[in-house]
């Protein structure tokens, strides 16, 4: 089953946030991840406007999210916001209707 990586962030360092998001399409795709959205346009319907970039990646499954977000490169591409650079919230979520 699929599952979907949806990030929501907030950039304070454009120059520093870079060299994350430069490294960071080469890991997803290594663990399976398919980039549905990144960057682009959108409108906030609800809650608050604290974040300005949304990302939502599709990969093969919840456990192949993980191992990717869990890998070293990752994590390495990551280190490039700490400090500051930016923030992010993080979710991986299984595909599909679990209430059914």
């Amino acid at each position: 089953m699929p599952a979907y990586w949806v990030a929501r962030s907030r950039i304070n360092d454009a120059v520093a946030y870079k060299k994350y998001t430069d490294r960071v399409p080469a890991v997803l795709a290594r663990f399976g991840g398919k980039v549905l959205a990144r960057g682009g346009r959108y409108r906030i319907l609800e809650g608050p406007e604290k974040f300005q970039r949304f990302v939502v990646v599709e990969f093969p499954s919840l456990e192949q999210a993980v191992a990717c977000h869990e890998s070293p490169e990752y994590q390495e591409a990551a280190a490039f916001r700490a400090g500051g650079a930016g923030e992010v919230e993080l979710v991986i979520v299984d595909g599909g209707d679990a209430t059914k």
